[in-house]
């Protein structure tokens, strides 16, 4: 995740002018207040809530940080066309831990003012609420999800607005191609995932296994120097990954080092330490944000930056807003309206698959370079 990624698009459904939210959203489950009024569509003011369910805090909370800054661009545009019926999100810290993600599921769907979801915001607590919304019949798309096996659970309520980890994974190992590579993962759902393509499209000259929130990676550091690796993959997260590149240089390998999306952030590099980072690859199954986006998301987010999954969550929360100027405000209606949306956003294309998935995605590859991530200038991986 950290985690990045054309010129932002009316999106044109259902004769929907622009598309936003506003820049109130708050954590730990708590809202704030909407504006009362009549919608410009014509209907009664509902009063309509976003959720957005991710890690705010924890070890990847800026990744989490990102999505709920997309989403308050989103609603800034959207609240400042209609002040008289203002839409809100509500969102629910899980610190990306899918215990915690289970718990709050059940305050999110006795909600009945949120008629969409954003999030879960991480495969493995996606995995574990995924049938809990699908029962409860409330849409839901993930703006950075990316295990391939979460859209085939039945769950017809579950979409994604980025590239799963087949596409990454296949990517990250044809940029790969021609070096020794030492591929590792962090045993989660999404980094064992990403990490296991890698390893289909190689033929690795030895493979790791590390758990998140570990911090000495002396075994690994180890194995990777005895096996002659000139390149090493990491599936997994910016707070371990970081600490590994950097006790990798530490004890002298000096190959090049790639990891997927979970560590595409600056906060990667604020891990490592910008020596240690710089060189280093980090992929994404997303584009850079258009020229104008950074402006408005610091605006709507006073003294931020937008990063990793910023624009994935104002596309997300654009599509639940146009289902509410046309009045799909029923969990099945925007459903419907999900299912069926097409458009253009700050991200790419938006259409969906019969289970959820993106129809199209292209990967990038961004870099490290003088201690510094670059996110306006990456690779496209062909």
């Amino acid at each position: 995740m950290t985690g990045t990624k054309k010129i932002a698009s009316a999106f044109a459904v259902a004769g929907i002018a622009a598309l936003a939210l506003s820049a109130c959203g708050t954590t730990g489950g708590s809202n704030s207040s909407a504006g009362g009024g009549s919608s410009s569509s014509g209907g009664s003011c509902g009063h309509y809530e976003i959720g957005y369910l991710g890690a705010l805090t924890g070890p990847n909370g800026a990744l989490g940080q990102n999505m709920l800054g997309g989403i308050n661009v989103a609603l800034a545009d959207y609240n400042a066309k209609h002040a008289d019926c203002k839409v809100t999100v509500k969102s629910f810290d899980s610190q990306g831990d899918p215990d915690q993600a289970t718990k709050l599921a059940s305050n999110i769907t006795s909600d009945p003012k949120i008629v969409g979801l954003i999030g879960p915001g991480f495969s493995g607590e996606s995995k574990a609420t995924g049938k809990i919304f699908f029962t409860a019949g409330l849409p839901s798309i993930s703006p950075s999800a990316t295990e391939v096996d979460l859209t085939q659970q039945g769950w017809t309520t579950w979409h994604r607005v980025i590239g799963n980890d087949s596409a990454q994974g296949a990517a990250d190992a044809k940029y790969l191609s021609g070096k020794k590579v030492f591929v590792i993962d962090d045993a989660s759902v999404y980094g064992k995932g990403l990490a296991d393509v890698v390893r289909k499209g190689l033929k690795p000259v030895g493979n790791d296994e590390v758990q998140t929130g570990q911090t000495d990676f002396s075994a690994t550091v180890t194995k990777v120097k005895g096996s002659g690796a000139n390149a090493v993959f990491y599936g997994g997260y910016y707070a371990e990954s970081g600490l590994l590149v950097k006790q990798l240089r530490q004890a002298g390998w000096n190959g090049l080092f790639m990891s997927g999306d979970g560590s595409e952030d600056p906060a990667f590099v604020k891990v490592a330490g910008p020596q240690a980072a710089t060189g280093a690859v980090l992929s994404a199954p997303a584009g850079p944000a258009p020229a104008d986006f950074g402006a408005k998301y610091t605006a709507a987010n006073p003294g931020k930056t937008a990063g990793l999954y910023s624009t994935q969550s104002y596309d997300a929360a654009n599509i639940f807003l146009a289902g509410i100027d046309a009045g799909d405000t029923t969990p099945s209606k925007m459903n419907d309206f999900v299912n069926q949306y097409s458009g253009t956003g700050v991200s790419g294309p938006i259409k969906f698959d019969s289970k959820g998935d993106i129809e199209s995605t292209t990967i990038y590859a961004y870099s490290v370079k003088n201690g510094k991530l670059d996110t306006t200038n990456p690779a496209p991986i062909k």
